[in-house]
């Protein structure tokens, strides 16, 4: 079982940055695949970013390719999502998820095991 914590939400203007926090315990491996996503209002949840946890090889949505990176802190088994040039159709919950595959970034974005409660971002005009 691994938990996830995420955090670090909020309220933007337009061009502004945020960074997501997602901590994680529990049974954790260099083989996680961890992720973020999010779902607007009215629309299905779409995956944002994924990192391998062992390799630390990342893949990215088309929507958020140079404004988004993810990383990972080991020592503090630590996901974090830093959101810049923040546009409000960035607006969503974001979720972060992980799972224990050895294919992660050719592995796409569905099948994830587990996932934190939701952190939401509001991005102004």
């Amino acid at each position: 079982q691994v938990q996830l914590m995420d955090s670090g939400g909020g309220s933007v203007q337009a061009g502004g940055s945020l960074t997501l926090s997602c901590a994680a315990s529990g049974d954790i491996s260099s083989r996680l695949c961890m992720g973020w996503f999010r779902q607007a209002p009215g629309k299905e949840r779409e995956g944002v970013a994924r990192i391998n946890s062992g390799t630390g090889n990342t893949a990215y949505a088309d929507s958020v390719k140079g404004r988004f990176t993810i990383s990972q802190d080991k020592a503090k088994n630590t996901l974090y999502l830093r959101m810049g040039n923040l546009k409000p159709e960035d607006t969503a919950m974001y979720y972060c998820a992980a799972d224990p595959r050895s294919a992660c970034i050719s592995g796409g974005w569905l099948g994830y095991k587990y996932w934190g409660q939701g952190t939401q971002v509001t991005v102004s005009s």
